[in-house]
């Protein structure tokens, strides 16, 4: 994993966040790049992530972005805060049927209680595949 800016401490956090999320290592989600309010996360597209038309289902996708959304934010929440999702909303521009998914969140705005997050998520040769805003409240 690459990481930026962040200090030691954020860094453990993440690492920690990640190991403790049992959905996203059924998933395969790995983290592949963390900075201060971006991070990406992939997984390799396998046969148990498709759907019946032999693409990758919609659910993991959002699955997948919704984690690095999580991610991007964690990396500029205070230890002491928490967030979590309050709306998602992707366009599907894609279908995956191999290869890896790639996830890159942006924060593009922290308020006082919400947060609003940017991802878009490529395909294993850089096509676009879906794009996502998200905002999250602070709990």
């Amino acid at each position: 994993m690459k990481t930026g800016k962040l200090d030691p401490e954020q860094i453990k956090r993440i690492e920690t966040a990640l190991d403790s999320v049992p959905f996203a290592k059924l998933l395969g989600i790995e983290l592949e790049e963390l900075d201060t309010g971006t991070a990406t996360l992939a997984f390799e597209i396998r046969p148990e992530l498709k759907q019946n038309k032999g693409v990758v289902h919609g659910g993991a996708i959002a699955s997948l972005i919704d984690s690095a959304t999580a991610f991007a934010i964690i990396s500029v929440l205070p230890l002491d805060e928490k967030a979590t999702t309050v709306d998602l909303t992707i366009s599907y521009l894609r279908a995956l049927t191999k290869g890896r998914a790639r996830a890159t969140a942006r924060v593009l705005r922290t308020g006082r209680r919400l947060i609003v997050v940017s991802a878009d998520l490529h395909d294993e040769a850089g096509n676009l595949a879906a794009t996502a805003l998200s905002t999250y409240i602070k709990i």
